[in-house]
């Protein structure tokens, strides 16, 4: 017997992005608006006021942004390893004929911006920023495409979508891997023991969303104080998750069915409102030709589409896969540019990748200028092409 693929859960995960995207560039302009008004001295007091719990045995006492950028965004992990697992099961990478040519075009994409971010900066001391334009912001791009409406084939929405989650997923493994501080073993073990009791709830069959997010709580505690970044707590939780490739809605997409709103209209706006703070000033246009601003701006407006065109050729010419139906390769080239949008994920990285505010701000102002130019380079691209081929 056939089964039967779920595609509500795609359609409401597209269209919920595609709306919440206004919610965030409402907040992107706010922000940069705040920051260079004379509001900005109290935006930042209430960025940096602490408050949370302290005792000799527990740690929970934080700033406003670090409750943002390690607790709420570890929410908007955990829908983004939902929707990462959800395609594994049951969408566009759950076989490998499907998934090959988003996975490749995805890996192109991190590959050959990263690559040109770390030769124009090696032995730099922005060295550490290589993973800035290796991301795309799946919201901003769906965004930009749902507005091609039929000039674009409807399989290329989809394709955008899975490279992007592919590319999330890379971004996640990097953050993991390369943007870790020293790790404290005895809380990754607690972690790690936390991990294992979930996999066999999963095993078990229990449904119960709230006999998982429960544990996740003391997961995400334990991860942060581990040395690994809170944010990978939100991915382990969403993995243990159980979910079915049958029409019947499972526990997966029941919790990505509550959480598509609020990370979608709160977490993400927020995000945005706190670490968009950018106080415009003369230095920073010396510093779009900096070896760091041509890292992020080069990466992300040429190595992308450079990366996802070339390794998506790769990937047809062994056989692996096929291009979208009803696309030829100048389609793949304008989803190249869309997936030049970095900006929320590469605003996150920057701020894991340095400490000094200077270069935080400077990254933040070229992914900025990068995200803009790849969304509009993209769009004119591909509905130039559209109404070409309605002619």
């Amino acid at each position: 017997m056939a089964k039967i693929i779920n595609l509500k859960p795609f359609r409401e995960f597209f269209q919920s992005g595609k709306s919440s995207s206004l919610a965030l560039l409402a907040c992107v302009i706010s922000s940069l608006i705040i920051a260079n008004s004379g509001l900005n001295s109290y935006f930042t007091d209430f960025l940096t006021y602490q408050w949370g719990y302290q005792s000799s045995s527990v740690k929970l006492y934080y700033s406003n942004l670090q409750w943002i950028n390690d607790g709420l965004m570890a929410l908007f992990f955990l829908l983004v390893g939902l929707e990462i697992k959800r395609e594994l099961v049951e969408g566009e990478l759950s076989s490998f004929k499907k998934a090959a040519m988003p996975v490749f075009a995805a890996l192109g994409g991190m590959l050959v911006p990263a690559a040109i971010y770390a030769l124009l900066n090696s032995g730099t001391p922005n060295q550490n920023g290589w993973g800035i334009p290796m991301a795309t912001d799946i919201a901003f791009a769906l965004a930009i495409i749902s507005q091609l409406s039929k000039r674009v084939p409807a399989s290329l929405k989809i394709f955008l979508a899975a490279l992007a989650i592919v590319d999330d997923l890379g971004a996640i493994v990097v953050i993991a891997v390369f943007y870790t501080s020293d790790l404290h073993m005895n809380y990754l073990a607690y972690a790690a023991g936390i991990v294992v009791f979930l996999s066999f709830l999963n095993y078990f069959g229990v449904k119960n969303v709230l006999a998982y997010l429960i544990p996740g709580l003391f997961l995400w505690y334990f991860v942060h104080h581990s040395g690994i970044h809170a944010t990978i707590a939100g991915v382990l939780l969403a993995f243990c998750i159980p979910t079915n490739p049958v029409k019947e809605t499972s526990p997966l997409e029941k919790l990505e069915h509550l959480l598509l709103k609020p990370v979608n209209f709160v977490i993400m706006p927020l995000f945005a409102l706190a670490n968009t703070n950018i106080h415009f000033e003369n230095e920073m246009l010396y510093g779009i030709t900096s070896s760091l601003g041509l890292g992020i701006i080069i990466g992300l407006v040429l190595g992308k589409p450079i990366g996802v065109l070339l390794f998506s050729w790769i990937s047809v010419k062994l056989g692996f896969g096929s291009l979208p139906s009803n696309s030829n390769w100048k389609h793949i080239l304008g989803l190249g540019m869309l997936a030049g949008i970095g900006f929320t994920m590469s605003i996150f990285v920057s701020i894991l990748s340095f400490e000094d505010p200077i270069y935080q701000t400077e990254a933040k102002f070229c992914i900025l200028i990068a995200s803009i130019t790849a969304a509009f380079a993209g769009y004119q691209f591909l509905n130039a092409l559209g109404k070409k081929a309605q002619i």
